[in-house]
């Protein structure tokens, strides 16, 4: 495992507040609240996902570990900023892990999971297309209809900003 000081340099770049982030002393309080933490340690031989191995891996600048491993290694974090909360060093980690599922998305090495959902918006102007029974389901109960978003104005957004670019 080899160090990537450039790599280094771009985590800490891209941290938000001070350079708090050379401070994290591995409390674990991170690791400890994280839900996805809790229900990944289970199915998996080794911890699961971890955002303090990632935090320590990225401090380190271990671009290949964090990159080039398993897709729950960066895909897992969820973004619900239970780490940002409870870290006493006030780092931002869900900032820091944007960082690296961007550039795992730059080197063309995003899980096929996320190139799948992105199609589905490019293609839907929505995650999840509208199901007929969910339709019916809505009627039943009385709500109104979801409104139909306008896909092209949706992808002409996408194409503006280049993501179209990025799908496989």
């Amino acid at each position: 495992m080899e160090a990537n000081f450039e790599f280094r340099k771009q985590v800490m770049d891209f941290h938000i507040g001070p350079d708090v982030i050379k401070y994290c002393y591995q409390c674990s309080r991170c690791a400890d609240n994280c839900p996805v933490t809790a229900v990944t340690a289970d199915f998996y031989t080794t911890v699961g996902y971890n955002p303090r191995s990632n935090i320590l891996a990225a401090l380190l600048g271990y671009k290949g570990l964090l990159l080039g491993g398993d897709d729950l290694t960066i895909w897992g974090c969820t973004v619900c900023d239970t780490c940002d909360e409870v870290c006493p060093q006030n780092i931002e980690l869900t900032e820091i892990f944007t960082f690296l599922k961007n550039q795992s998305i730059a080197l063309g090495k995003g899980p096929d999971f996320i190139y799948s959902q992105a199609q589905a918006i490019y293609d839907n102007a929505k995650a999840i297309p509208s199901q007929p029974a969910i339709e019916r389901r809505r009627e039943q109960l009385g709500l109104p209809a979801v409104a139909t978003p306008d896909v092209s104005e949706v992808q002409t957004l996408l194409k503006n900003i280049g993501s179209e670019k990025k799908l496989k």
